[in-house]
């Protein structure tokens, strides 16, 4: 998982820490959504937590284009100082020694069977780990990534871009040329755009189920996390992406053909273009049984 440290980034690795058919290699933090440092620690204490403390953590470097806004990467410092990851000395989790884009490039040469990749932040560290040892493509499964608009308007606001026209999602607007560089590629992509996260926001009703089951470690964090974000309007962004893997059923998958925007007042556009790289894209969803995953695998 290569995640870059908001909360639905957290609440996302939960999930794919609990999906027994699935073998944990490692997990990157990119440095676009969150303070780094603080993201990095959060990731190594739920690691903790759900006794997942034998997979290592890596810290990329890699630098986008188009920062965050400050009031979004706060979130991750708030998370850090939460008491319930923090009832332990210690952290127990191993930091990789390498950073996060080498630590790609080792895991995937290590590998020895062809390697998903699940994506919840922008691209910049897989393209930088690409364009060091491009061979390691040939490893790469598949790569299921949260990002990208086709059909309905961006999240990237006049407020935080004042000369964007409002087109692109900020996975991609971070660093439009990282997707670019992966649409390059023949790694074959899985795109979990805003046309199916804005089918699953963060409800009332939703909250009130989750707190009936505070008690439980995973949802009382859920819960935490999701009190920083009741005054937005937020969605299930990467929750839906890692929901994929362990329930394709829920989902239904059209083919189209896309292509990145790099430049201009689009920049980071994802748009679908006749003859251009052809992706899958995550087109519904069922919505009551997402829900409800989610309320189950957060019991514990």
């Amino acid at each position: 998982m290569d995640h870059d440290g908001a909360i639905d980034d957290f609440l996302a690795m939960t999930l794919l820490m609990k999906m027994p058919n699935i073998e944990h290699l490692g997990v990157v933090v990119t440095p676009a959504d969150c303070y780094i440092k603080s993201a990095v620690s959060v990731t190594r204490k739920i690691l903790d937590l759900m006794g997942k403390n034998q997979i290592p953590v890596a810290e990329s470097t890699a630098r986008g284009v188009n920062p965050f806004p400050s009031s979004f990467r706060k979130d991750s410092l708030i998370i850090d100082n939460f008491p319930l990851l923090n009832e332990q000395e210690e952290i127990k989790t191993p930091l990789a020694r390498e950073i996060g884009q080498e630590f790609t490039i080792k895991v995937l040469q290590e590998a020895t069977d062809p390697v998903t990749l699940l994506v919840t932040g922008p691209l910049t560290t897989l393209a930088t780990a690409l364009d060091i040892a491009p061979e390691i493509e040939n490893k790469i499964k598949e790569i299921v990534w949260m990002g990208g608009a086709l059909n309905v308007s961006g999240n990237v606001s006049k407020e935080h871009a004042p000369e964007h026209d409002g087109s692109a999602e900020w996975n991609v607007y971070w660093d439009p040329f990282a997707a670019y560089r992966i649409w390059q590629s023949r790694i074959p992509v899985i795109l979990c755009p805003l046309d199916v996260t804005n089918n699953v926001p963060l409800t009332p009703e939703f909250i009130r189920q989750l707190a009936k089951q505070r008690h439980y470690p995973l949802s009382d964090l859920a819960g935490l996390c999701y009190s920083l974000a009741i005054p937005q309007h937020y969605y299930c962004w990467d929750l839906v992406a890692t929901v994929y893997l362990d329930c394709p059923e829920f989902y239904e998958i059209r083919e189209e053909e896309t292509t990145i925007i790099t430049t201009g007042l689009s920049q980071g556009q994802s748009k679908i273009e006749l003859g251009a790289r052809k992706i899958k894209v995550m087109e519904k969803m069922d919505t009551e049984k997402f829900y409800d995953y989610l309320l189950t695998q957060w019991k514990s």
